[in-house]
């Protein structure tokens, strides 16, 4: 879910850095709330935990457009790295947990639905670089697309220049 994430944006940048308008759209998740950033054990090997590394996981998504958008804009260039999640969205991601499943009609939404936030981070007039978007109704579960603030975990610089540096 990050170091992907990463590789293909740097095969990129270059193609991005000379094209008008681009935008980098990280793709996270609520559950970054939990995460936390395991220097000692990043790909899980010790101790795999699915929804503890889907935590680390989708912090390290945020963590990496922060450090993505400081390096763009310290260069001065103009695109954009901003970050979406779509949040209680019915996908394959709950299909093991019958939890999930059993409150999937309650609470989440259609695909067609949870990808709003995430398009809006991609083409919406307006998009600065670090802001964040999920959906604006019922504790960010689901909803329309609008603004969101990330946890201040997200938004350590230390960690994020860590990251980036362990994940070159």
């Amino acid at each position: 879910n990050h170091l992907g994430h990463f590789a293909l944006t740097g095969l990129l940048l270059d193609h991005l850095l000379s094209t008008q308008g681009a935008r980098v759209v990280g793709v996270s998740s609520s559950m970054h709330l939990f995460g936390r950033i395991d220097f000692a054990d990043l790909q899980a090997q010790r101790s795999y935990w699915r929804w503890r590394s889907y935590g680390q996981s989708k912090l390290a998504n945020l963590l990496f457009v922060n450090e993505l958008r400081r390096r763009l804009e310290a260069s001065g260039s103009s695109v954009v790295a901003a970050a979406a999640h779509p949040g209680w969205t019915a996908t394959e991601l709950q299909r093991h947990s019958w939890l999930y499943r059993a409150f999937n009609p309650l609470f989440a939404m259609r695909p067609e639905q949870g990808c709003l936030p995430i398009l809006y981070a991609a083409a919406a007039p307006g998009v600065k670089g670090g802001e964040y978007y999920g959906p604006d109704g019922l504790i960010g579960l689901r909803g329309h697309p609008r603004q969101v603030r990330p946890s201040s975990r997200s938004c350590d610089q230390a960690i994020a220049a860590r990251l980036w540096d362990v994940s070159e």
